[in-house]
């Protein structure tokens, strides 16, 4: 697909997408002659990238787990880096959950 579908079907502007081939977060496509040519594997990496970035995930973290082995992307290397964001964010859900039983025995103290 060129990179107008891609767009479409990722959920991201062309320029993002550019942006991304320039910071070697997807690498360079196929070309058909001057088009770039989108294939199932770069649409997945596209669209990872966009929630990620929904995440608060930073690019630079993410494109360190990003590899590429025989022109194929290591997807275990992405699993694992998921599942260490999903514990962090877990990690604060706690957090935030001593907070405000903290905060609602403070509350039920207060005699009115």
């Amino acid at each position: 697909m060129y990179i107008g579908e891609a767009s479409k079907q990722a959920g991201l502007s062309i320029k993002a997408i550019r942006f991304y081939e320039e910071k070697g977060l997807i690498r360079q496509p196929n070309r058909k002659g001057r088009y770039r040519v989108y294939d199932e594997t770069d649409l997945e990496l596209l669209i990872l990238i966009k929630e990620a970035k929904d995440l608060g995930i930073p690019l630079s973290k993410l494109k360190s787990v990003i590899i590429y082995s025989n022109g194929k992307i290591d997807w275990k290397e992405i699993k694992k880096f998921l599942r260490e964001i999903r514990e962090q964010l877990s990690s604060k859900i706690d957090d935030i959950n001593k907070q405000i039983n903290n905060l609602d025995k403070c509350y039920n103290q207060i005699i009115p």
